[in-house]
């Protein structure tokens, strides 16, 4: 079993950083496509970014040049790295894993609780 938990999340002021962090467990991490969503109120939940097992990362437009996402295969953790932030990037986080079909990021139906980011004045 899949157990993901992730950390990290807070309340900022727009411009400001945040870290998350994403803990894996029950599975082979090294193996998978790793990812970050997030989903605010009201609306979808909304793929942020992806990292494949060799390091190739993809990321949502609107928040390219602002997000770094990273992973370290030894210690099973994932990272993302959000620097001047902005009140739209207000949400609750999500780590996932998964795999990619062709060109499209598809998760597997592991999630773990998330962890909120608010970023207001």
């Amino acid at each position: 079993q899949v157990q993901l938990v992730e950390s990290g999340g807070g309340r900022v002021q727009p411009g400001e950083s945040l870290n998350l962090s994403c803990a894996v467990s029950g599975s082979t991490f090294a193996h998978y496509v790793m990812a970050w969503y997030r989903q605010a109120p009201g609306k979808k939940r909304e793929l942020v970014a992806a990292i494949t097992s060799d390091g190739h990362r993809n990321y949502v437009d609107s928040v390219k040049g602002r997000f770094t996402i990273s992973r370290n295969n030894v210690e099973n953790t994932m990272y993302l790295q959000m620097d001047s932030l902005r009140p739209e990037d207000t949400a609750v986080y999500y780590c996932s894993v998964g795999r990619y079909d062709q060109m499209d990021y598809v998760p597997f139906n592991y999630w773990g609780q998330g962890t909120q980011v608010t970023v207001s004045s």
